[in-house]
């Protein structure tokens, strides 16, 4: 686990941007294929891609920064600091909805259609760009022995806990056992290991990882061959996608926080919401 792929002089390129080149290649070649069978141009797809990646990378940015505004009010210099780390995915997503709207409205497509098509290529990106996630050792999960009853509580108390599990003796501290075999351990140059020196850790972006392949694979060969409205495929996405991110939170330690809850649970839930009323409301006028 280490953040530098190759490094020649003073030119260093990172696994992190690595994994999200590949990721935004593959995702464009996927998106070509599934386009031209619903008409689009590959210009058409590759304008699109860049437009709902900037949008994207725009939103996730937003959103972190409003949700720490304590800090970067007294700090706005580092707002476009992203280099320093702050990024947030469901930002991601309604930046890039917003910016799939303004391109349909522009090329006079329908959104819901470039929606659809970017789907699949999306949690399958998201998938590969987790392995930078892990180079840089970040996105930490909740060491390994934390008891269950800590881990899964919609208002989370791991930091209580951990606050608690630091006073204990070590005869006492022997009690919490590893609940799993294959944590990880992070250097402790890295976001993870500063904050949990040589403890091993729920790797928490494996799982998500993971999780978002199997999405990938039931949204593209089952659930975009299916005879769905048109915007179907796309709202599914945002249903996957936030079941996955409602589960992972219970095992990352560093989730943004909202009312005394977890923002991704917060989040998480309003759009499952939302994208079922829109799946329900478009296949009912379809029908």
């Amino acid at each position: 686990m280490h953040p530098i792929f190759l490094q020649i002089g003073n030119l260093k390129i990172g696994y992190y941007g690595l994994c999200y080149a590949i990721s935004f290649f593959i995702g464009i070649e996927l998106a070509k294929r599934y386009g031209a069978k619903k008409g689009l141009s590959k210009e058409i797809i590759e304008d699109y891609a860049f437009v709902a990646m900037i949008s994207g990378l725009l939103g996730g940015r937003l959103y972190y920064v409003l949700f720490n505004y304590h800090y970067y009010f007294s700090h706005p210099q580092d707002i476009i600091a992203v280099w320093k780390g702050g990024m947030a995915i469901h930002g991601g997503i309604i930046g890039g909805l917003i910016g799939t709207f303004i391109y349909g409205k522009k090329k006079k497509i329908n959104p819901f259609l470039l929606g659809d098509i970017a789907a699949g290529p999306l949690i399958l990106g998201q998938t590969i760009g987790r392995f930078g996630n892990l180079a840089n050792g970040e996105i930490q999960g909740v060491p390994t022995f934390t008891p269950f009853s800590v881990i899964f509580t919609l208002k989370p108390k791991f930091y209580q806990w951990y606050a608690y599990y630091n006073t204990l003796p070590p005869i006492d501290k022997m009690k919490y056992k590893e609940l799993v075999p294959w944590g990880l351990v992070f250097p402790n140059s890295s976001p993870a290991g500063m904050e949990f020196p040589n403890l091993p850790l729920h790797p928490a972006m494996l799982y998500e990882a993971g999780l978002n392949f199997l999405g990938f694979l039931f949204i593209w060969f089952f659930l975009k061959n299916r005879n769905y409205a048109t915007g179907t495929v796309w709202w599914s996405y945002i249903i996957i996608y936030s079941i996955i991110r409602f589960f992972v939170s219970f095992f990352r330690a560093e989730d943004l926080m909202i009312w005394g809850l977890r923002a991704p649970h917060v989040m998480s839930i309003i759009l499952i919401v939302i994208s079922s009323f829109i799946i329900y409301y478009l296949n009912r006028k379809k029908s």
